[in-house]
């Protein structure tokens, strides 16, 4: 049996078949589950009016482990190990599975990356094994295609990536009070990377578009998800459609983890590059 798994941080897609491990956002009073019954409006509704600390938890080990149960071919794709320890617990879940089952085949993927960049990767695992092909050649293709999947986004707010310590406060309070949009991506090595300051969402898009442009985009497949911001994430399509008119583009809404960490009104973009 073949299997695709992925945490909560790919936003579940709902690709057929794929299995979802969830992360969970806390409170030291509530916690979230980030699964199917999430509801993300009064997740983020919660977080807005509560004045303590919040943070997330990766998937635990026998979380993986029971997401592999029953499978001898696995593919498991998590967020970037440069902010979670899901990775880790994933591999860990790996050399657990294979001493029972030694005969199963396990590959883990490191996104490197977050939301709609996992669901590139899904999509290519799905589209390689349903043409059948062997299990190490699907591992070795897939590999190679992450080289060339890129993530960038538009952040109206970096509250609680600084609460969690993967930015400064002062540049948190100084995009909040300036109503600034921080424009970044996910670096070759997994971090959050800034890459301009945009005064408004009508700068921040151009500078989204020009930012894929430098990066080798030339048409191809293009996943947009948006915390409360189904608008916006319409014109940035719309622009993607009229530069590039054979692009495939999809819409979706993120679900907790990514919609905790980039906050209301922010879209993320991932693609695939030339070469």
């Amino acid at each position: 049996m073949i299997r695709l798994i992925a945490d909560s941080s790919s936003d579940r897609p709902g690709l057929a078949g794929v299995q979802y491990v969830p992360l969970i956002i806390s409170t030291d009073e509530k916690s979230f589950v980030d699964n199917e019954h999430l509801d993300v409006n009064e997740l983020l509704d919660y977080l807005a009016s509560y004045k303590g600390r919040s943070y997330t938890a990766c998937p635990s080990v026998d979380s993986w482990l029971s997401a592999y149960e029953g499978a001898e071919e696995i593919y498991a794709v998590t967020i970037t190990s440069s902010l979670s320890g899901s990775y880790n617990a994933a591999m860990a879940a790996r050399e657990l599975y294979l001493q029972e089952h030694p005969s199963a085949k396990i590959a883990v993927f490191d996104s490197l990356s977050t939301g709609p960049e996992i669901l590139l990767i899904l999509e290519k695992i799905r589209e390689l094994t349903d043409a059948g092909l062997p299990f190490e050649q699907v591992e070795q293709q897939v590999r190679k295609y992450m080289r060339h999947t890129r993530l960038f986004f538009s952040l109206q707010s970096l509250h609680n990536l600084s609460q969690n310590g993967r930015v400064s406060k002062v540049a948190a309070a100084a995009v909040g009070m300036l109503g600034i949009r921080i424009v970044g991506t996910a670096s070759p090595e997994g971090t959050l990377a800034q890459l301009a300051k945009c005064r408004g969402d009508r700068k921040a898009l151009p500078e989204l578009m020009e930012q894929m442009k430098g990066a080798g985009f030339q048409g191809g497949k293009v996943r947009i998800t948006h915390v409360r911001n189904p608008e916006l994430a319409d014109r940035f399509a719309d622009l993607v459609r009229t530069t590039w008119p054979t692009a495939d583009v999809a819409i979706s809404q993120s679900t907790g983890l990514c919609s905790y960490y980039a906050e209301s009104g922010a879209i993320l973009a991932a693609f695939v590059t030339a070469g």
